[in-house]
């Protein structure tokens, strides 16, 4: 699979991005560079390899999930609001 223009416009408009017309072939190069490297390693045989990690067997890897409360945290953030009042911050009105 090779990625041309027409794919990588389409990519953008997925991604929400704008590529620069004068970066265009750098970039479809880069992209296929990748997609060889990744065929590359489709070739792999994996079929007889067992897996060297896995969190399935002994559990989740990550802290329990303890609330605390740090009120000193939304002062800190609210400081640097350009407008606040009453712990919220103001932004302009956007609705009519």
């Amino acid at each position: 699979m090779q990625i041309d223009k027409k794919l990588l416009k389409r990519l953008e408009s997925l991604s929400q991005i704008k590529i620069d017309e004068t970066k265009e072939s750098e970039i479809l190069e880069e992209l296929n560079k990748f997609l060889d490297f990744v065929e590359i390693l489709n070739e792999l045989d994996v079929e007889n390899l067992e897996a060297t990690f896995s969190t399935l067997e002994s559990g989740s890897p990550f802290r329990k999930d303890i609330p605390k409360s740090q009120s000193e945290i939304g002062e800190k953030i609210l400081k640097n609001a350009p407008k606040s009042e009453d712990n919220f911050f103001i932004v302009p009105k956007i609705i009519e």
